[in-house]
């Protein structure tokens, strides 16, 4: 058994960022989407022609995404279900299909040998653009996705909707790496040898970031890899966490995303332990706030919201103010002003899934939704 979440909320953060580009979109409506979507089981349900819906909620509720039988055909049960993987700023979200199918058996080609494998689960992959409402499903690679917590998605520099679609695939014990990526430029998937600097460990990725042009793969024990892969010959860099925060290998797998949360805020990429970030092309972390639940505790705005005395889950991190922070309890998501050790937002929250004695920041995604996109649509409050 790991030892329990500290009770303390350091929030580190770098001293400087670049400058965003000329053409960044003005201020965005922030919300939280759930991994888990709704499916669609009835007509009139979405608009027609529509793949897709976003019913957007007043901070801090968390929206509710529904797809198409076009996306997810079947009924979801526990087991098959849609989930997403990556949402983007531009409004892209990136979507996991797993449907069920009979058992079969099948060869899968591995780059030193071959083995053998059951299969009961077909993987598809979608593009959704939210702004327009429509649903692309990639193409299959040749080559096996080989865990969908280290695909990403980003919208592509040169605009125009285009993006790519990005698998890291490191090979443990070997300094070569691969990049499977789909670009929609392409239309095609392609594979991109890269330099793997790591050490020979197994990494624990949780989920991978689109920021500054770069897709930031975030494993929770360690720290964040991070690439550009519209790069013809792509390098990978590493910014592992603050000394004292790496756990080691296998440590507290499957739980770290409990108290621990990597995400964009400000500008920047910042790291939260129940520690901002790094300027883009920074190795280190520089801390920036610390609290002690036992201040926000007894605070009078805490104790306005009702709600115990109790280490909650670490949900996100309000992606424009990141003295803010956002915490997962007992159906409620909260937000803490950290400097000010206050709640700023509390309210009753809705997942479609997982259960709530589950809830982790691995079920939601701060998404920073296309003003195209934000005013159009309108809040549900």
């Amino acid at each position: 058994m790991s030892s329990p979440p500290p009770a303390t909320l350091p929030n580190a953060a770098a001293d400087v960022s670049h400058p965003a580009p000329d053409d960044a979109p003005g201020e965005a409506t922030v919300l939280a989407v759930p991994l888990i979507p709704r499916v669609s089981a009835a007509d009139g349900e979405l608009p027609e022609g529509a793949d897709l819906s976003v019913a957007l909620a007043a901070p801090p509720r968390v929206a509710i995404l529904t797809v198409s039988p076009q996306v997810f055909p079947e009924p979801a049960t526990p087991r098959f279900f849609p989930f997403v993987l990556a949402a983007d700023p531009s409004g892209l979200l990136l979507v996991q299909a797993n449907l069920g199918f009979p058992l079969s058996r099948e060869v899968v080609d591995h780059p030193r040998h071959q083995s053998l494998q059951w299969r009961d689960t077909a993987s598809r992959y979608f593009v959704l653009n939210a702004i327009t409402a429509s649903a692309f499903r990639l193409p299959d690679p040749e080559e096996l996705i080989l865990h969908q917590a280290l695909l990403g998605l980003i919208a592509s520099p040169r605009g125009g909707g285009h993006y790519m679609v990005a698998e890291l695939q490191p090979i443990i014990g070997s300094d070569e790496a691969t990049l499977l990526c789909f670009s929609s430029e392409v239309g095609e998937w392609v594979e991109k040898s890269i330099h793997y600097p790591l050490p020979p460990r197994p990494l624990a990725p949780i989920c991978v970031i689109s920021h500054h042009g770069r897709l930031w793969w975030v494993d929770l024990t360690w720290g964040v890899i991070t690439s550009d892969p519209f790069a013809d010959e792509p390098v990978l860099g590493f910014v592992p966490f603050p000394k004292g925060k790496v756990l080691q290998c296998r440590e507290a797998w499957g739980e770290t995303d409990q108290y621990r949360y990597v995400g964009v805020s400000d500008g920047k990429l910042r790291f939260v332990d129940m520690y901002v970030s790094a300027h883009p092309d920074s190795t280190e972390w520089t801390l920036e706030h610390e609290a002690r639940f036992a201040d926000i505790w007894a605070d009078k705005s805490y104790k306005a919201t009702g709600l115990s005395k109790k280490i909650p889950v670490l949900a996100l991190i309000h992606p424009e103010n990141p003295n803010v922070v956002y915490f997962f309890l007992e159906g409620h998501l909260f937000g803490v002003d950290v400097r000010a050790r206050k709640v700023v937002e509390c309210k009753a929250y809705e997942l479609f899934a997982p259960p709530s004695y589950y809830v982790a920041n691995r079920f939601t995604h701060a998404w920073e939704l296309p003003r195209a996109l934000s005013s159009v649509v309108p809040l549900v409050h």
